[in-house]
């Protein structure tokens, strides 16, 4: 009975705390040891100086009443597991649970409970373009917790509602979860539903799959086997952490061998049909907003990806607005003047300050 009681006031803590990131809105719960529980409200870490500092005690208490057996054995054996957990059926959260000098800690990622599309999330209507190919890649790109999952998800169901297709995520957890409108979608989650990212991908070449979500594009692997499936009709959304589209290129070159590079710029030239970088910008009033830096291929990137001229790829976006790219530097530049962000917010996501700054004079 004793123990149940335990567990109870556990679990009652857990629900206290959930409840609270929704009541302020916060993006993440952190669980360390030697800290109160602490929540990161646009971009900025808040303790709970109302609850008690944690103890050992404590983390290991609260990942117990989160982990199924098969997870506590995986943070003992490897030191670190993820997961996706359900509160009350209602809303969902990615969680990392991982050792740290020896003690348990807990991140706990707020995921919406309700898939919202591009006007709603205030990014482009333009990105809705991507959904109309039928094969190739398109990468979305930009540092951690800055809505790249949720851009993301707002495209693939624009194609659930709006196209006849087979789509399969691949995903470490799964975030988001569908509602099936036009489309099939399978979501398959790596650990429970398949081993690994190139197995499960390998995969979609047998399950007639025209539309494929890859959680990241973490290693050569798993990045040969997308631009492949890219190249044999399937179309492929994925993430990485880079910073923009000539980032992201040399990022994914720079993977291979040196004696397979050249054949891979050549193949990637190919496949590739746009980057999307993405920040979330503190926004004045409260609340954070996208900036968004578009590129969408033309002949130019192509030639210059096959090239290697990779730094030229910003002077493409800047004269490719009537294509639809967008420059991210314009695009902060564009915030400031209607009022939305600070201009010293805007320098600090700027790409280039000086260019920034000159942008910034022909707007007074």
């Amino acid at each position: 009975m004793k123990k149940y009681m335990e567990i109870l006031d556990v679990e009652n803590r857990l629900k206290k705390l959930l409840l609270l990131m929704g009541e302020q809105g916060a993006s993440d719960l952190h669980l360390v040891v030697g800290r109160f529980p602490t929540l990161r409200i646009d971009g900025k870490l808040r303790p709970v100086s109302d609850d008690q500092i944690l103890t050992p005690a404590d983390t290991k208490a609260l990942s117990d009443v989160m982990l199924t057996e098969d997870k506590k054995q995986e943070l003992s054996s490897v030191g670190q597991t993820d997961f996706s957990y359900s509160f009350e059926d209602e809303v969902r959260f990615r969680t990392n649970i991982f050792i740290q000098k020896g003690y348990v800690s807990i991140t706990m990622r707020f995921v919406m409970d309700k898939l919202r599309n591009l006007d709603e999330l205030n990014v482009p209507a333009e990105l809705y373009e991507f959904a109309k190919y039928s094969q190739g890649l398109v990468l979305v790109t930009g540092p951690v917790g800055h809505g790249k999952s949720t851009t993301l998800a707002a495209i693939i169901d624009y194609i659930n509602h709006n196209q006849e297709k087979h789509i399969v995520t691949i995903e470490d957890p799964i975030e988001f979860i569908y509602n099936q409108d036009k489309c099939i979608i399978n979501q398959r989650e790596i650990g429970r539903d398949a081993r690994t990212f190139p197995d499960a991908l390998r995969a979609v070449f047998r399950e007639d799959v025209n539309v494929v979500l890859l959680g990241e594009l973490r290693d050569l692997e798993t990045i040969s086997t997308a631009m492949t499936a890219a190249e044999t009709g399937h179309l492929i959304f994925a993430t990485l952490h880079t910073n923009d589209s000539a980032q992201t290129i040399d990022r994914i070159i720079d993977v291979f061998p040196p004696n397979q590079q050249n054949q891979i710029r050549s193949q990637l030239a190919n496949v590739l049909l746009g980057v999307i970088s993405q920040r979330l910008i503190p926004r004045i009033g409260g609340g954070r907003i996208p900036a968004v830096e578009v590129m969408f291929k033309n002949n130019a990137v192509e030639n210059l990806i096959r090239e290697n001229k990779i730094n030229q790829l910003d002077s493409v976006i800047e004269t490719g607005m009537k294509e639809g790219m967008l420059s991210l530097d314009r695009v902060l530049v564009d915030f400031v003047r209607r009022g939305l962000i600070t201009v010293d917010d805007a320098f600090i996501f700027a790409k280039n300050r000086d260019y920034m700054q000159t942008l910034m004079a022909k707007e007074s």
